[in-house]
């Protein structure tokens, strides 16, 4: 594990259309520390995410200071950054399923994409045999190397996201960062992908999971951060930061929370 943190947020601060939706954020991530990041829609947790992947940008302090450090450097090649995270999410899946200006994705050219940073788009890069090989062992390690060949958009949503986590994992990124991740799956799938989850973060690779879904929060994770209306509310330890008490004030509606083998379900009281 490299000793730098993954994420260092300090006092970050994020407008859209002259509104803060991410107020004075300060907070850090430590590699190894699986963290999940909880809150209601429009806390602000993606635009937490967008800063992680710098696709947005914090405002800049007068001191000249840098509000955002991912991996201890302030200023990175957004192509470069990408190849030490890994990213799920609802809005990846539809781009890959739906096809690029080429037509269909197949599940090996969108894992091979990986390493070019693109949208399944492999002709404005070099492929190795060596990456053919890497391709080939993230596939079978997702259970779906019988699928190389088949487009995404002829899978199940299951295989499909699949197909998206191990294009996460060819490069061996430093971080796994999951945005809603279980969005459109079915129970059965949901199960399988959080499960392959599961063995990734026992495999030593950093967890940030982003949700609203409390039963996505899996054993491993150890430390939530709750936001709403884009400040964090809460940080620590899992079992003091998901309690019926926090949970109602976070979602401003009462929550029941039921324990089961290690997962926590919250439902409306």
């Amino acid at each position: 594990m490299n000793a730098e943190p993954v994420l260092e947020l300090v006092a970050a601060t994020v407008e859209k259309d002259g509104r803060r939706v991410l107020d004075g954020v300060t907070l850090t991530i430590h590699a190894g520390e699986h963290t999940a990041i909880v809150g209601p829609n429009g806390a602000g947790k993606s635009i937490l995410v967008r800063l992680l992947t710098h696709e947005d940008r914090a405002i800049a302090p007068d001191d000249g200071s840098s509000p955002v450090r991912v991996f201890g450097c302030a200023n990175w090649h957004v192509f470069e950054l990408r190849s030490q995270l890994g990213i799920i999410s609802a809005d990846l899946h539809h781009r890959f399923v739906g096809g690029n200006s080429e037509g269909r994705i197949t599940a090996e050219a969108a894992v091979l994409s990986g390493f070019l940073a693109s949208d399944g788009i492999l002709r404005y890069g070099a492929i190795t045999d060596d990456m053919r090989r890497r391709v080939a062992h993230a596939l079978h390690r997702m259970g779906i190397a019988h699928l190389a060949r088949r487009g995404m958009d002829a899978m199940s949503s299951g295989e499909a996201r699949r197909v998206l986590l191990a294009r996460a994992l060819v490069t061996s990124p430093r971080a796994l960062v999951l945005d809603e991740p279980t969005t459109g799956l079915d129970l059965v799938a949901r199960h399988d992908f959080m499960e392959r989850v599961r063995q990734i973060a026992r495999d030593g690779t950093t967890l940030i999971l982003i949700t609203h879904h409390i039963d996505e929060i899996v054993p491993e994770i150890a430390r939530v951060i709750l936001l709403r209306d884009g400040r964090v509310v809460g940080d620590g330890p899992k079992q003091s930061m998901l309690t019926a008490e926090r949970l109602t004030d976070v979602f401003d509606a009462p929550i029941v929370l039921d324990e089961r083998r290690g997962y926590l379900y919250a439902r409306p009281g």
